[in-house]
């Protein structure tokens, strides 16, 4: 294995596979969509998504305890939005393009921040403010109200975009309190029920055996994203491995093109590659300040406790 394959890069690259199943799983859904409703296909993909995620449970935690709430309210909250969101996107998927789907789907981190000033008490600088109005006016681009018929997929892909913000700012307040089988089962248990409801509701018709197959790709892609992702944090730092996400514009651009003659105008790809642009600057701009701040912190150390390697001049040139 070379040298330069550290873990940081494996990490990348496991990112890059998260976010490669992830937008799979998507344009499985779109497929589908004209054939099944959107509970059909959101109560399926969900179960099937266990598949792998069962991995994902933690040693010491046990299945038996996912119903031993510290935050009872917050945890509701999570599940709640979570089951939201997951209908909504679902609806974008079938409904809009690809790649303006993701664009408001890229929305989340704009909307978290915001939500972190109110409900977190974090300080967002001057220029975090910016890159969230660049990143909302590259939004803007690509949905272009008032200059063309917005659909309800729009207001659905929005929708789902503030439905995950509130679930992922909820998430923070409560993670190191909760056991991952809670934030893990429930959710996914609320999200099985809203669907479950649907369908009885608005009818059911039994998939045929092509389309079950695709939903169980589909899911169990769904389900093996999320175990990359956390292979990856793991493996990187979240600053190199949270850019990755913007890969998958170039799926959605790729496999729009490809099965469903999609293709953005020019005002369109301008604007998804602002909101890329913009997303980068915001995490990549986080990375220089936390490594900013451990150097700092580093030198005041040394400052404070010198080491007798401070006073020696330069060693060696490095072969």
């Amino acid at each position: 294995m070379p040298k330069s394959f550290t873990p940081a890069s494996t990490g990348v690259l496991l990112a890059l596979a998260a976010y490669a199943a992830y937008s799979i799983a998507d344009a499985i859904v779109k497929a589908v969509g004209p054939s099944l409703s959107v509970f059909e296909i959101g109560f399926f993909t969900t179960l099937f998504s266990v598949i792998p995620a069962l991995f994902s449970k933690p040693p010491a935690e046990r299945w038996r305890d996912t119903f031993k709430l510290q935050r009872p309210t917050l945890v509701a909250i999570i599940a709640l939005a979570r089951t939201a969101s997951a209908l909504l996107i679902t609806y974008s998927f079938v409904t809009i393009p690809l790649a303006e789907a993701y664009c408001l789907v890229f929305m989340i981190p704009i909307l978290t921040a915001v939500l972190s000033v109110f409900f977190l008490g974090e300080k967002v600088s001057l220029d975090r403010w910016a890159l969230i109005i660049v990143s909302f006016l590259g939004v803007l681009l690509v949905v272009r109200p008032g200059f063309r018929d917005l659909q309800l997929g729009h207001l659905t892909g929005f929708g789902c975009a503030v439905s995950a913000a509130i679930s992922v700012t909820a998430l923070r307040m409560i993670s190191s309190e909760e056991r991952r089988v809670t934030l893990f089962v429930l959710p996914g248990l609320a999200t099985l029920a809203a669907n479950a409801i649907g369908m009885a509701i608005f009818g059911f018709a039994a998939p045929g055996w092509s389309l079950l197959a695709a939903l169980l790709i589909s899911g169990v892609l769904g389900g093996a994203g999320y175990l990359l992702q956390i292979a990856a944090v793991a493996k990187a730092p979240v600053s190199r491995v949270a850019p990755m996400q913007y890969s998958q514009v170039i799926w959605a651009l790729l496999f729009g093109a490809l099965f469903f003659a999609e293709v953005p105008d020019a005002l369109g790809l301008a604007g998804l590659g602002v909101v890329v642009a913009a997303g980068l600057a915001n995490v990549l701009s986080d990375g220089a300040r936390a490594r900013l701040a451990g150097r700092w912190a580093e030198y005041r150390a040394r400052r404070v406790n010198p080491s007798a390697d401070d006073f020696k001049g330069p060693g060696p040139d490095p072969v």
